[in-house]
């Protein structure tokens, strides 16, 4: 179960609401895309707040997303959004702006803009500025309007950082910032960042930055804020054994490949976890009681960095990552601790055995090895589309 790709493309956003509108109206967008290794990113703001700049902000993205990942000419896709948006009859201007990063798994990234503030892009700790060109877009109104392209090729450590005006314009009016944070500000913000962290996630610097952004609004945004981060760097690796081989030939398989895997390993199978420990000649310590959840306690072996119960447990962990945006999760049982490892890795094997369990049933009738699949592949699914994890998986 070895990656193919020389990186993992970490793709994650943050935004706030202007004060007092519950609704924002920025929106983030990103797909990515396995049989074309392509990622797409799209952010969206829409003019004015609240719930019709959400509509015309996510109109936007949609649109833009669709014919980006059609592979559409960018010159008829802006045409064609900004022929579809209504125009503000006092301003002339289009109810949304957009940017477009579409990004190759070789590295390949194309950027479009068009009215929102130019993106930040860092090699390393370092401001990267590719050559941008300028293209007029026709449209309904008679009125050229300019958007911005640029291309060039990716390399591991690279950073594409990407912000809504609502950010740019923070604070504005106040005595340390007359006219606002501004770009060149943001840029030695978003440096430091990286350079207390040269680790650090897309999801923390987005954050980062959208919360600067309301502390220089003094805790009440005077616009929404959006920043969306994209971020090249070696994956977090994870591996989750869950249910016995087939065949018990392949014990010593299963073990060696848990023994000798290159990141965090979870067992889940109170077979499988004896399985393991038998081979590797190791302790299972079994913790006590039940939690919240009436999910019976966690185990521990040396090396194994969590051990849970199987079905019940992993069936808890589809539900979680199901309801949740992945924001309010606490390690308050073993399918949360689960879920909170699932989320912070990057590429994750799931290795599933396919052996009947007797002790709970009639081999005859392999019901519980059906749910196992179905609940596995459930959670493949949400983390493939819904947190975008790059997934192997394999039966033994």
């Amino acid at each position: 179960m070895k990656s193919t790709d020389k990186w993992f493309i970490e793709v994650d956003s943050f935004q706030h609401s202007k004060h007092n509108m519950h609704v924002c109206g920025d929106v983030f967008l990103s797909r990515k895309v396995k049989d074309q290794n392509r990622v797409v990113a799209i952010l969206s703001d829409g003019l004015g707040s609240g719930i019709k700049a959400n509509v015309l902000a996510t109109m936007t993205a949609s649109m833009a997303l669709n014919f980006t990942l059609e592979n559409q000419p960018i010159l008829r896709t802006a045409e064609t959004i900004l022929n579809t948006l209504p125009v503000c009859g006092e301003r002339k201007i289009a109810y949304a702006t957009f940017t477009i990063i579409d990004i190759d798994y070789d590295g390949e990234t194309r950027i479009v803009e068009y009215g929102n503030p130019s993106c930040l892009i860092f090699r390393g700790n370092k401001i990267f500025k590719p050559e941008w060109k300028s293209i007029s877009i026709n449209t309904k109104d008679t009125q050229d309007k300019t958007m911005y392209l640029t291309s060039f090729v990716s390399c591991k450590e690279d950073r594409i950082i990407t912000y809504s005006d609502g950010i740019s314009q923070s604070g504005i009016g106040t005595k340390l910032m007359p006219f606002g944070w501004g770009n060149n500000e943001i840029e030695h913000f978003a440096k430091d960042q990286i350079r207390k962290n040269e680790n650090i996630s897309a999801r923390s610097i987005a954050k980062s930055m959208v919360m600067q952004a309301w502390k220089n609004d003094i805790s009440e945004p005077k616009d929404d804020t959006t920043c969306g981060v994209i971020y090249f760097r070696s994956p977090r690796k994870m591996l989750l054994l869950s249910g016995p081989p087939f065949n018990s030939e392949n014990d010593l398989k299963l073990a060696d490949i848990i023994d000798k895997f290159p990141g965090k390993k979870v067992i889940c199978g109170g077979t499988t976890s004896q399985i393991v420990a038998r081979v590797l000649n190791r302790d299972i310590t079994v913790g006590l009681g039940f939690n919240a959840l009436g999910l019976p306690p966690e185990s521990s072996i040396k090396g194994v960095d969590l051990v849970t119960e199987g079905i019940l447990t992993i069936g808890k962990v589809s539900e979680i990552l199901e309801n949740s945006t992945g924001e309010d999760i606490k390690p308050s049982s073993p399918a949360h601790k689960l879920v909170m490892m699932l989320l912070k890795s990057d590429e994750i094997d799931f290795l599933i055995g396919t052996r009947v369990n007797n002790a709970h049933q009639d081999p005859s009738l392999p019901v519980e090895l059906e749910i196992r699949r179905s609940v596995v592949k459930k959670i493949i699914k949400l983390l493939e589309e819904k947190y975008l994890k790059k997934i192997n998986l394999e039966f033994i």
